[in-house]
């Protein structure tokens, strides 16, 4: 096996996962690239290296998801329209301001959030449409707004992009039917995840090299997933995502305390 392949699988996997979970997908792409490459006998890949990469992932899962799920009736422009500009900007006012707040009370605040997020997921919300309709769908604009901006500043506080924050939110804040939040989220994080590439292209922070296996492979993972997400039970989508938030919060819990 290549380095390559490798990343070929991984970019898959990822792909699959935010297609079907409506999530960006950084975090689990960075953890992948970081951990995986050494089980397998290869040199570690550095921090740069990782997040060129993973900022690829996620704009093509946001785009390709946004896509397939608009063809499903499942993306909200008009949520979309209010959110998007709204994370966008405060995810560059949170980046600008990270370096005035200590890192490790931004994580500690972070990772509580993806907690509190991750047994949210778990709480059923009474009975809920499988197939809600997208023109039937109302939703407060404030809240919408103070939920971008929430998960927008403190993720560009912290470095992270903070979609696995913005659905259960989007759900049970916004009151968003979990199909319409989990499309709409792809949309909506576009704008401040292409900020993030073309900021990494014009600074020399890609490795091209690797990113035609990653392409090559997040492209039919995206497609899959986000197909597939649409046979699924809202239900096992909700558990699905809440472990996998679980698993992110370890995650950011561990880059605490780590030494």
């Amino acid at each position: 096996m290549t380095i390559f392949v490798l990343i070929g699988a991984l970019g898959l996997l990822a792909g699959f996962l935010s297609g079907l979970l409506g999530i960006g997908g950084g975090i689990i792409m960075a953890p992948l690239l970081l951990f995986v490459p050494p089980l397998f006998g290869f040199e570690p890949l550095s921090m740069q290296v990782v997040a060129g990469l993973t900022i690829i992932q996620g704009l093509l899962a946001a785009v390709l998801g946004a896509v397939t799920h608009h063809r499903f009736l499942a993306v909200s422009v008009s949520l979309s329209v209010v959110m998007g500009p709204a994370i966008f900007i405060a995810a560059l006012l949170g980046g600008a301001g990270a370096k005035w707040v200590s890192n490790e009370v931004l994580l500690f605040l972070f990772s509580i959030m993806a907690l509190l997020a991750s047994v949210m997921m778990l709480v059923r919300r009474g009975q809920e449409e499988e197939y809600p309709d997208i023109e039937r769908l109302a939703f407060s604009r404030g809240k919408a707004i103070i939920t971008a901006l929430l998960v927008g500043s403190l993720g560009g506080l912290v470095g992270q992009g903070g979609s696995f924050l913005l659905v259960p939110l989007m759900i049970y804040f916004v009151g968003i039917p979990t199909r319409i939040a989990i499309g709409s989220n792809l949309a909506i994080i576009i704008l401040s995840t292409a900020a993030g590439f073309l900021g990494k292209m014009i600074t020399g922070q890609i490795a091209w090299y690797l990113t035609a296996p990653l392409v090559f492979s997040v492209i039919p993972g995206v497609l899959l997933g986000s197909h597939l997400g649409h046979r699924v039970p809202i239900l096992i989508l909700r558990r699905l995502l809440a472990l996998l938030i679980a698993i992110a919060a370890c995650r950011l819990w561990w880059s605490l305390l780590a030494p």
